[in-house]
């Protein structure tokens, strides 16, 4: 009765959205769209849930995301595997599932994966709920009504269309080649899904952005999502080792920025190797290894390529105008994020 209620009302927040962007949408492109069921959007709506997690006691993460963290997971297999954003459940030593009937459900992390960001957890008692089916969210155009989803106590289904895809990076020594961008912006959009209307799983929610046309475009509040079509080739991994291959590189512990043409430092991690190494909030860096560096895209893809995950890097940087190198021995991130107790 409950899910009955609630999607008769998710139907009546979808039409408004719908309607709407008819009005800028081309009349022959919205009417060949084809409609979303009821059957598929109760399926989109039943496997997504709430999640909730509690870090361990004095995590590193828990600086910037604080020790308690809520958001969304989608359900991707029959045995309770639920896939979510990775920084909800980095460093977490306590995860429930929150199903919309009110259970909760204890869970317990199988992996974070640094290069894609996605986060999968798996349920320690059956959730009882259906698995969402994975799309293909390169096949996606603008003109494609989509469904945006969360789960939880604030579970709730809007409309939205993408609006770009393209590369991001982001400052936390990460990049994608193509992260999907939606619209209009929703601010819970930690692992929060985004299907197609077919019911088929297309993204896991990261951002909140201002720029989701991208850099050079008129601003436009969105959302980025993570695509699924990274996480098919490395699912088994991700099982098995609770992480992909390609996690294991090189890192810094460096927050950079991008401002007007150079690459800054914002922050640097406690501990990290680049606090050890003495860089310091509004270093500029000129080169790595003797590579100049442009842009974050260009830091971090020479950072990754230039060898093993643990190596001596050699940084060229700008503090107050005047010339520096900076020698920095990089470590595999994995071995900075703590694990709880036993694991």
């Amino acid at each position: 009765m409950g899910r009955a209620i609630r999607l008769r009302n998710v139907t009546a927040r979808c039409l408004l959205p719908l309607l709407l962007g008819a009005l800028v949408m081309p009349w022959a492109a919205l009417a060949a769209q084809p409609a979303a069921s009821p059957e598929s959007t109760r399926r989109a709506s039943d496997s997504v849930v709430g999640l909730l997690t509690l870090a361990i006691p004095d995590a590193p993460s828990s600086a910037t995301l604080g020790p308690i963290r809520q958001g969304s997971g989608v359900v991707i297999g029959p045995d309770g595997l639920v896939l979510t954003i990775g920084y909800l459940v980095l460093e977490a030593d306590q995860v429930l599932l929150q199903p919309d009937d009110g259970r909760q459900i204890p869970a317990r992390v199988l992996g974070y994966d640094v290069a894609t960001g996605f986060g999968l957890v798996k349920a320690l008692i059956p959730v009882s709920l259906p698995a969402a089916p994975l799309g293909d969210p390169s096949t996606l155009d603008e003109t494609e009504p989509l469904l945006f989803v969360t789960g939880g106590p604030r579970a709730r289904i809007t409309m939205a269309r993408q609006v770009a895809r393209r590369p991001f990076s982001g400052y936390w020594e990460y990049h994608l080649d193509h992260a999907v961008f939606t619209a209009p912006a929703r601010p819970d959009h930690s692992g929060a899904a985004l299907f197609n209307l077919r019911g088929e799983l297309l993204g896991v929610g990261s951002l909140i952005v201002s720029d989701a046309l991208g850099p050079a475009e008129p601003p436009m509040p969105g959302n980025m999502f993570v695509p699924v079509d990274l996480l098919k080739p490395i699912l088994g991994e991700l099982v098995a080792q609770g992480r992909s291959t390609q996690s294991k590189r090189a890192w810094m512990g460096a927050h950079c920025v991008e401002m007007g043409g150079e690459v800054r430092v914002a922050r640097v991690s406690d501990g990290s190797p680049a606090e050890l190494a003495g860089l310091l909030p509004g270093d500029r860096i000129v080169r790595i290894d003797g590579q100049r560096v442009d842009d974050l895209h260009s830091l971090w893809q020479r950072l990754w390529e230039g060898g093993a995950a643990e190596r001596d890097v050699a940084l060229d940087i700008l503090r107050d105008g005047q010339p520096l190198k900076v020698p920095l021995h990089t470590i595999d991130r994995q071995s900075a994020i703590r694990q709880p107790e036993g694991t």
